[in-house]
């Protein structure tokens, strides 16, 4: 019997309200029923494409423009009057329904993970320089694990109840695929049925694209140096009613003074950042958060493991690349669910 991913009515509520990729195949729009909005929002660029009238474009930009102040006000780690700050500050214990919701579906993750997703990783972020600050030479791993779990918070009637007020989360791992849900809401509201959101590489896709077909996401070959979105793909997948996204840990790391690579995926039971052979994890599933959250417990769990954790998971599909193994010819080693098989493309 597969398992049901325990986030199914968070899901649906985000679509009523409602790494690396990019889009291929789309860039000039063959129909002139399509229209195109760029721009830049919650530090990312964002595109959208949309079956509509051209009149149309100033009310999409708005809707996404709205929606980014919304998730800045609400969720941004990055600004320090954002009600998370508040909270990480122990300023205010209310939350509105965006950190409920995102508490809520992250709690579902961090359950099948076995406690290798976890939101509450902020004082492990800062400390590495994951958070907009420079990086402690010697941080105090162990310290800074006292106040690390998911099950020390809750929330009451929109109250977050800490076990320690220290306690601080970091929804980077999650913020980007929420919006584009959001955004996507705000698309549906308009009663457009054709449509892509993309929001720095977390995707939701409706409908048909400008040529008729399913929408095309090419997926970056992850080696380190491929810093360039779309310029080396490794593979194409075509999908449409489904959202998408891509974790990765060969863009985002730094080297330390010892000259290790310090990545951005950090394992919130050891407090160190993630040592894997998983280089790259695409998850499809049925909102862009769901993807968004399941692409970095992937990574935080390594390639067997994902493998284990993803396989059964309903309405979820992955990509994943991996080291390859030792002795190899290969340059990577590959794995995806069966379903996804039919989507893909070299």
């Amino acid at each position: 019997m597969n398992r049901v991913l325990n986030m199914s009515r968070v899901g649906r509520w985000v679509l009523v309200l409602m790494a690396a990729v990019s889009m291929i195949g789309c860039a000039q729009p063959a129909s002139d029923e399509y229209v195109r909005v760029e721009g830049f929002g919650i530090g990312t660029t964002y595109r959208i494409i949309a079956r509509t009238t051209t009149d149309r474009v100033p009310e999409i930009r708005e809707a996404a423009d709205r929606t980014f102040a919304e998730m800045t006000a609400s969720m941004s780690i990055f600004d320090s009057t954002s009600l998370l700050s508040r909270i990480n500050r122990g300023e205010t214990d209310s939350v509105d329904m965006h950190i409920s919701q995102m508490i809520a579906l992250a709690r579902g993750v961090n359950s099948i993970s076995e406690g290798m997703y976890d939101v509450t990783v902020a004082p492990l972020t800062k400390a590495y320089g994951f958070a907009g600050g420079k990086a402690q030479h010697e941080p105090n791993i162990d310290s800074l694990l006292e106040f690390v779990g998911m099950d020390k918070i809750r929330v009451e009637e929109y109250r977050i109840v800490k076990d320690d007020e220290r306690i601080q989360l970091d929804f980077n791992s999650i913020a980007k695929g929420y919006t584009v849900d959001c955004i996507a809401s705000e698309i549906e509201r308009m009663e457009i049925a054709d449509y892509m959101v993309e929001v720095g590489g977390e995707i939701v896709c409706r409908g048909r694209n400008p040529r008729g077909s399913e929408w095309r996401v090419a997926v970056d070959s992850p080696y380190d140096g491929n810093m360039n979105p779309g310029e080396n793909c490794q593979v194409i997948i075509s999908l449409t009613d489904r959202a998408l996204a891509t974790s990765g840990n060969y863009r985002r790391f730094y080297i330390d003074d010892a000259g290790r690579k310090i990545a951005h995926t950090i394992n919130p039971l050891t407090g160190e950042s993630a040592v894997t052979d998983l280089l790259s994890a695409t998850v499809v599933a049925p909102t862009a958060a769901e993807a968004d959250a399941l692409g970095t417990m992937c990574m935080a769990l390594g390639f067997e493991r994902a493998i284990q954790t993803i396989t059964g998971l309903d309405g979820v599909d992955a990509y994943l690349i991996g080291v390859a193994d030792e002795g190899s010819q290969e340059e990577f080693k590959v794995w995806y669910t069966p379903a996804m098989e039919s989507m893909i493309s070299e």
